[in-house]
């Protein structure tokens, strides 16, 4: 006997990704500030892949959409590693700069010129 998998909140990883961001070879900080702007703009529901090679990323990914309230899927099966998240609504941005800080924690840089 199967069992039903519960597919309407979360499809399965597998699914086609309406965004894909090729982070092969960076350091999950740099691979985050990617992620950051590509999906600026995409609408709530958005299915993204990610492509990662750091050792991090596994860690860093699902931790990074907990702090911004998107929902990571997990790894999608194959033979390189991609990782899964859907955009949320009401998600909380991130500086441009720093990807984990969130932009209204007041911790906002200002370049100020020398007196």
């Amino acid at each position: 006997m199967g069992q039903s998998h519960p597919s309407e909140e979360h499809p399965p990883p597998s699914t086609a990704a309406d965004l894909t961001v090729d982070g092969t070879g960076l350091l999950c900080v740099t691979l985050l500030l990617r992620l950051r702007k590509r999906i600026d703009g995409a609408p709530p529901g958005t299915l993204v892949h990610v492509m990662a090679t750091d050792p991090a990323a596994p860690l860093d990914l699902p931790a990074w959409c907990h702090m911004t309230g998107h929902t990571y899927l997990g790894p999608v099966p194959g033979e390189q590693p991609v990782y899964a998240l859907r955009l949320t609504a009401g998600a909380r941005s991130t500086r441009s700069d720093a990807p984990w800080h969130p932009v209204d924690d007041h911790s906002e840089i200002y370049v100020g010129h020398g007196e």
